[in-house]
Order: C-alpha cells, then sequence, then structure tokens
C-alpha cells in the first residue's frame, strides 16, 4: 500500500482530497468523502481508512459502527486532487445500512462480486457436522459433479439460444455462470483474474 502523499494537491481543495471507496473484490463504489493529509497519513499508519469531514473533522470510518474498511490499495488520479480507496468494507458502507451510498445501481457490478465472495467463504469453511453438506460445498469437493454440472447448464443455454426465447436465456445463463464461477474457485481461481484477462483483451 503506497501513496505519495507530496505528489496530491491538498491546496485544491482547501486541504482536503476527494476520496472514492470501491470494494477491491466486485468493484462496486462504496461511497465518496474526503480526506485531508492527516486522514491519509492515519490510513497508512493503520491500514483503515480514514476521512476528515468539515463537520465531524477526523474520523475512523466503522470505529462505532464496526464497519471499517481496510485497505488493499490507494491510487492517486492524474491530477492529484482524489485518491481511489481499494478496500475490504466489514459492513454496510452508508450510514442507512445500504451497502453503497449509491443504491442497487453501484452494486450490479457486486452481484458476481458477492457470488464470488460467497463461493470463497464456502470452499474455506469446514462442514458442520450432523448437518448436510450445502449444494455449493457438494459441488467444490466433487471435481467430476461441478464438470457434469457445467456441461449440463451450457447444453441447456444452447438450447434455450437455438430456441431464441429471451427471458428462458437469461435464466439458463445465469444457471451457467453459478457452476462456472464454483469450477473457479475448486481451481483455485478468483473472478478477479478473469476481469484481468477480460480487461487486458479490451486493450
Amino acid at each position: 500500500m503506497k501513496l505519495d502523499l507530496d505528489a496530491l494537491d491538498f491546496a485544491k481543495g482547501g486541504g482536503l482530497v476527494t476520496v472514492v471507496a470501491q470494494d477491491a473484490t466486485s468493484g462496486a463504489v462504496l461511497m465518496v468523502a474526503h480526506a485531508d493529509r492527516e486522514a491519509l497519513e492515519k490510513t497508512l499508519a493503520t491500514g483503515e481508512m480514514h476521512y476528515r469531514s468539515r463537520s465531524r473533522g477526523l474520523w475512523h470510518k466503522g470505529e462505532t459502527s464496526g464497519n471499517v474498511q481496510r485497505v488493499v490499495s490507494l491510487d492517486a488520479d492524474c491530477d492529484g486532487d482524489a485518491v481511489l480507496a481499494r478496500v475490504r468494507p466489514a459492513g454496510p458502507a452508508c450510514h442507512t445500512g445500504s451497502v453503497s451510498c449509491f443504491g442497487a445501481l453501484a452494486l450490479g457490478a457486486d452481484v458476481l462480486g458477492t457470488l464470488d465472495r460467497s463461493l470463497a467463504e464456502r470452499a474455506a469453511g469446514a462442514d458442520v457436522p450432523g448437518e448436510r453438506p450445502s449444494y455449493t460445498r457438494k459441488l467444490l469437493v466433487d471435481r467430476n459433479l461441478r464438470l457434469k454440472k457445467i456441461g449440463e447448464e451450457a447444453a441447456e443455454l444452447v438450447t434455450a439460444l437455438a430456441d431464441g426465447e429471451r427471458e428462458r436465456i437469461a435464466e439458463e445463463a445465469a444457471d451457467l455462470i453459478y457452476p462456472a464461477m464454483v469450477g473457479l474457485v475448486g481451481a483455485g481461481l478468483t473472478l478477479a483474474e478473469v476481469r484481468k484477462v477480460l480487461e487486458e483483451r479490451r486493450r
């Protein structure tokens, strides 16, 4: 986590720079706030986001609620008057209790990110004695079963596309994405690695 504070233009914003907090896993924009040099120094020192508010002064995100934002990276924009903070949130970013201050629109990208995070948690967790393992856990521990599931769902999507049924096509595509992502997790990969490949191809 590196950020050259001397390269930031605090004077342009009256001692403040704009900070855009983004979920490092999903890419969803969580909130926009401001920070001065002291707030960013605290952020760098603690690894958790600190902001500066004209009304609240220096504040540590999640200090009272527990919804801290752990920093993954901090990057300045080309003008040096804004910072992109990629974080791992411990809870909702918005004071209303919403994940994002920008509502459902900002969370469009979060659907797959949330699924990716959930699958990783399932992969890391052991089955509870006496309880039936979840279907996701069954797929994660049985390579042949998940390969079979991917094949079945891919075939159903092809059939739906051939029939031209719009609603069914969307449903079958969603049905394929789930086992495909389970396959990624089962192979030790993450959605971020797929996004990286797509970004490289776009360029």
